[in-house]
């Protein structure tokens, strides 16, 4: 009689912020992972690729023939200074992976693409639905929404998935992103914080429970050839943020707003409409926004027990 073998699921962007908790969870739920980064790492079942020389990357998916694959690696940051790069990694990069995965001898279950809730722009308010018709506003959300149609094309292919995140966070998350340098202030104790405008209220979900959402898509088949939002369908300013910050630590902060740093027209409320998401898997639940911020500002030492 054969041993049962646990599904293989490879995970690009390995060695980023989203990836480390998806790895964790699909390890938890007693998947095989294997990587694919960028950069060099001496991990097992790791690999090392350059998503834009397909030779390369066509190898690398023969040797490893999974099961399913979660495609998170991508330029993220909106203020990244090279525009080609967005486009590089996030469209070309993401068209030589389908075209591999696609190629003989793969049995795929499932294929998830991490696209993005920027593709809704900044126009649309209140809570944005899959129906809500797509503004971008930036080369990453540009790019992003390119993704998404590419990946139409291959819909006969490979059973995709495409996920739209809202903003989420954690330990981990660069700097640059305003939550990280929201609390990074308060755990240092300074005297004062440089945001935009303080009073906008937008989604924003916890890495960990995002990543339990791509594990738990990969195994609802219903969520092939769907766009899904992954949102906690909550809203929370900036400054609630704060406050909650300063609650948690007992630490107290001036805010001085940077002109630079407000965007024009914003939008004040922008939220996720979740419920295709909880129709697909009724036992997802999102994160509450104070136990996130009490473990990011608890720091490093509890990233072990995330």
């Amino acid at each position: 009689m054969k041993s049962h073998q646990p599904n293989k699921v490879l995970v690009t962007g390995a060695s980023g912020f989203t990836g480390q908790y998806v790895i964790r969870e699909l390890k938890s739920a007693g998947y095989q992972v294997a990587e694919l980064g960028s950069r060099p790492a001496t991990r097992e079942n790791y690999y090392q690729v350059d998503l834009l020389d397909y030779e390369q990357l066509s190898k690398a998916i023969s040797d490893i023939k999974p099961d399913h694959v979660i495609h998170l690696a991508a330029v993220a940051f909106v203020g990244h200074g090279d525009v080609k790069a967005f486009y590089d990694i996030n469209l070309v990069g993401t068209r030589y992976l389908l075209q591999a995965l696609s190629a003989p001898g793969q049995n795929l279950k499932s294929v998830l693409l991490a696209s993005s809730a920027n593709v809704y722009g900044n126009s649309s308010s209140g809570s944005l639905s899959e129906q809500t018709a797509p503004d971008p506003v930036n080369d990453y959300a540009v790019s992003k929404l390119a993704m998404e149609f590419m990946a139409k094309t291959y819909r006969n292919k490979l059973p995709i998935i495409i996920t739209r995140p809202f903003n989420y966070t954690g330990i981990g998350q660069e700097p640059h992103f305003v939550i990280p340098k929201i609390v990074s202030h308060f755990r240092e104790r300074k005297a004062e914080l440089e945001l935009g405008n303080t009073e906008v209220w937008r989604d924003f979900g916890d890495v960990r429970a995002v990543a339990r959402a791509y594990r738990q898509l990969l195994e609802v088949p219903a969520a092939i050839g769907k766009t899904i939002n992954v949102s906690t369908g909550k809203a929370t300013s900036l400054g609630d943020i704060i406050s909650i910050c300063g609650a948690i630590t007992g630490h107290t902060l001036t805010v001085k707003v940077n002109p630079a740093f407000v965007r024009e027209n914003e939008v004040k409320t922008l939220t996720g409409n979740s419920s295709l998401l909880h129709s697909l898997i009724p036992d997802w639940q999102p994160t509450d926004i104070k136990d996130t911020l009490a473990w990011m500002l608890a720091g490093d030492a509890a990233l072990s027990q995330a």
